[in-house]
């Protein structure tokens, strides 16, 4: 976002506004307007579910560390003029490959075969077109309409489906969780008969407070309100015996109750860049506030599931 806004600044242009006036133009022309790009939502989503688990917690840190934001400093130096180049923008390309590989193929190659295939189509219906398209993709879809790359197995229907559903390590873990919870209490009564309301209090207890702790930690570190942190630490233990809610989702909720974000928190967005302007806007808090609850509350089961079964079974 501040190399976005410190673009704007250099050329005197916002991000995007190339896009506007060429819908402009083309009104003014009376001509035909022809949107090529793939569905914004389509594009994430097929990019979140083709990314494995490592992949998503390498972009999920990656993200983290680029809240802290680049300083005024840092951004002094960077070089715009140089950084529109053709080869350093493939060079840009190619690094984020490497980096994360699903999102690259999602984000870059698949929209550049759906780009180039529409604009193809678009000139079969209307002969002579004008493209409009972002710098980082030019040469993928020059490629593809030049013919280094044909597009003649390329499906359009298939880009715009989600990949089939699969079976996840998260989702595994996520629903392992009550069997083994209330397999363990099952087993108790069973072996122990009332002898085992102790040991069943215990491990309740224990659950409550690790899961609930943990919780409410991730919502203060976000600064998240009181009742918000409160409410991470009494939903957080009931949740983990859930894996079709989080605790993050009640504990936002009552953030978005009493810090409701306004319309100046969201015009701000491009302003941020510090961790502090991160806390500080009430929008991205409040993300944070549903984010670090939630992380709060895997690691509290992660540490919980050994302990009540050693309180269980010792």
């Amino acid at each position: 976002a501040s190399i976005q806004k410190k673009l704007g600044e250099e050329f005197g242009s916002e991000p995007g506004s190339e896009m506007l006036t060429a819908i402009e133009e083309a009104k003014k022309q009376n001509l035909k307007i022809e949107l090529v790009d793939r569905d914004i939502s389509v594009t994430l989503r097929r990019a979140w579910k083709k990314m494995g688990i490592r992949e998503k917690i390498r972009l999920i840190w990656e993200f983290i560390k680029a809240m802290v934001g680049y300083d005024e400093e840092e951004l002094e130096e960077i070089d715009l003029k140089e950084l529109m180049k053709e080869d350093v923008m493939s060079a840009m390309m190619k690094e984020f490959s490497e980096f994360a590989p699903s999102v690259s193929h999602v984000l870059i190659d698949e929209r550049n075969k759906y780009i180039a295939k529409k604009i193809l189509d678009a000139k079969e219906k209307h002969g002579k077109v004008l493209v409009v398209v972002g710098a980082g993709h030019v040469k993928g879809i020059k490629e593809h309409l030049e013919g280094e790359k044909p597009l003649d197995d390329v499906d359009i229907r298939e880009l715009e489906q989600l990949p089939k559903k699969r079976i996840s390590v998260a989702k595994v873990f996520a629903y392992s969780i009550p069997v083994l919870f209330f397999s363990l209490i099952l087993y108790l009564i069973i072996t122990r008969g009332p002898a085992a309301l102790a040991d069943i209090g215990n491990i309740f207890l224990w659950w409550f407070l690790i899961n609930g702790s943990l919780s409410a930690l991730g919502a203060l570190l976000a600064r998240g309100h009181p009742l918000s942190i409160i409410t991470a630490f009494l939903a957080a233990p009931f949740t983990s015996l859930n894996p079709a809610v989080a605790a993050g989702w009640f504990a936002g909720i009552v953030e978005l109750k009493f810090r409701t974000p306004k319309i100046k928190d969201f015009q701000k967005l491009r302003e941020i860049k510090s961790l502090r302007d991160f806390f500080n806007n009430s929008f991205t808090r409040l993300l944070m506030v549903v984010a670090f609850a939630n992380i709060g509350s895997t690691i509290g089961t992660v540490i919980a599931i050994p302990y009540i079964l050693k309180l269980g079974l010792g």
